[in-house]
């Protein structure tokens, strides 16, 4: 007989439930006071997930890019959303002279790690030497928010690849003060094979071992990836190898998502990424499976609870071919 399991782990994490809740607050209020005018903008997606933007949207958000905030003129007496990605501090700068009132929704775990890189970065510049690698997603919001703290020169490295392509070309350097952070919500133990990597290649440049090397204190590692996540990362692994299939929830967009969709992927090879209910195969599975749900940050718990019901109303109905398996 087919079972359906939800990961209790999956669903929103803190920043994205309390962008979401200011989201509504702001709303429902305007509503209640009969505004005719109900609407409030965010910059950039408050999550990626498809449906549940759907269901903002149509309480009145609105989602505008940088270039739609660049090309407007006058923005008096509107709201600006900043999600909990984060922003670099000339979006805060622009918002402002535009005349919007900012509505600040960063996570309190990035907020805390922009200041941590902000500081670096004061410090290297008053010392005159070092630099600053960011392990992340090239692009993405958050790190554009970490790039934003060092006036853009923070390197930005996704791989072990293209850590070692910096080095070659000159990017990063193995001789300088080094100061590593990695964006919230990547894996630890990509970080960790990365960090070790660099050492390893800083040991060499510099001709000491990597025990020797440890002891003069170039190579700083920051652990900054969310500790939610990195729980998320342990319980997940778990939760994959539990099940016979996975069924993972979550936007194609969304980092996060991708990265803990690969993390069950490379644990359990009957995994698959869907948006919505509507990828769903019957095809993909067996009368006696063990399904396990579950899904990203930014995946609602009420989409992973829609996904599981689809499953097993699915699984109701077996074609007279299979009736063989079950009896």
């Amino acid at each position: 007989m087919l079972t359906v399991d939800i990961d209790s782990n999956s669903g929103f994490c803190a920043g994205v439930i309390r962008a979401i809740g200011n989201a509504e607050k702001f709303l429902q209020e305007k509503k209640a006071e009969g505004s005719e005018d109900q609407r409030l903008y965010s910059l950039g997606a408050i999550v990626h997930n498809d449906a549940e933007l759907t269901r903002l949207v149509n309480q009145g958000l609105v989602t505008i890019d940088k270039e739609d905030l660049e090309e407007m003129v006058d923005a008096t007496g509107e709201v600006l959303l900043i999600r909990a990605h984060g922003e670099p501090p000339q979006t805060y700068e622009t918002a402002e002279a535009l005349g919007f009132k900012i509505i600040d929704c960063t996570c309190p775990v990035v907020l805390k790690l922009q200041k941590r890189i902000k500081e670096t970065y004061i410090r290297q510049q008053e010392e005159g030497k070092g630099q600053i690698i960011i392990f992340g997603k090239i692009g993405h919001a958050e790190v554009l928010g970490l790039i934003g703290q060092t006036d853009g020169t923070a390197k930005v490295v996704e791989n072990i690849a293209m850590l070692e392509e910096a080095v070659n070309n000159g990017e990063i350097k193995l001789d300088e003060p080094t100061e590593v952070f990695s964006q919230t919500t990547k894996s630890p133990a990509e970080y960790s094979r990365l960090c070790t990597r660099l050492e390893e290649m800083m040991a060499a440049y510099n001709e000491l071992s990597v025990e020797r090397f440890k002891g003069r204190y170039l190579l700083s590692v920051h652990d900054t990836i969310c500790s939610q996540v990195a729980t998320r990362h342990e319980r997940l692994s778990r939760f994959a190898l539990e099940h016979d299939i996975i069924v993972f929830v979550s936007g194609k967009a969304s980092s996060n998502g991708k990265v803990l969709c690969d993390l069950c992927k490379s644990l359990n090879i009957r995994t698959y990424h869907i948006d919505s209910v509507s990828e769903i195969k019957r095809e993909w599975f067996r009368a006696d499976d063990k399904v396990g749900v579950c899904g990203a940050t930014s995946t609602p718990k009420w989409l992973l609870e829609e996904v599981a019901e689809y499953i097993l109303e699915l699984n109701k109905y077996v074609p007279a071919w299979e009736e063989k398996f079950i009896n």
